[in-house]
């Protein structure tokens, strides 16, 4: 489970429990102008892809660094998700990981979060 946290014009995605362990990461932190969108979608984890480094026991967690596009054609996507009901995908630009997948308490809050933090005020 990830917990997000606006800190000024950063967003901080902070791995929660265990998960810091089977991710091998605490949090990610994205500047607020390098979020493209959100959007739910519970069966993105289930992309085959090359684990760097990370955790992947079937059908029960996938969590930590992965290539979902090919090593070579593509930066990773961080994923942490467990139960794929609230999994949320966060497209990112200009960051060490083309996407984030993971899971949240209320994706449905979560994306409309960050859908407003994307969107440019004029």
């Amino acid at each position: 489970m990830v917990t997000i946290e606006q800190q000024g014009d950063v967003v901080v995605f902070t791995v929660q429990g265990w998960h810091k362990l089977w991710a091998l990461r605490s949090e990610l932190r994205i500047p607020q102008a390098n979020i493209k969108g959100a959007r739910r979608d519970a069966e993105a984890s289930h992309a085959s892809g090359l684990r760097m480094p990370g955790t992947n026991v079937p059908g029960f967690l996938k969590a930590g660094t992965f290539y979902l596009d090919g090593f070579f054609d593509s930066k990773p996507s961080f994923i942490d998700v467990r139960h794929d009901e609230n999994t949320i995908v966060v497209d990112l630009a200009d960051e060490q990981f083309t996407r984030l997948i993971i899971e949240v308490e209320d994706p449905d809050a979560a994306v409309a979060r960050l859908t407003r933090l994307a969107t440019p005020t004029t």
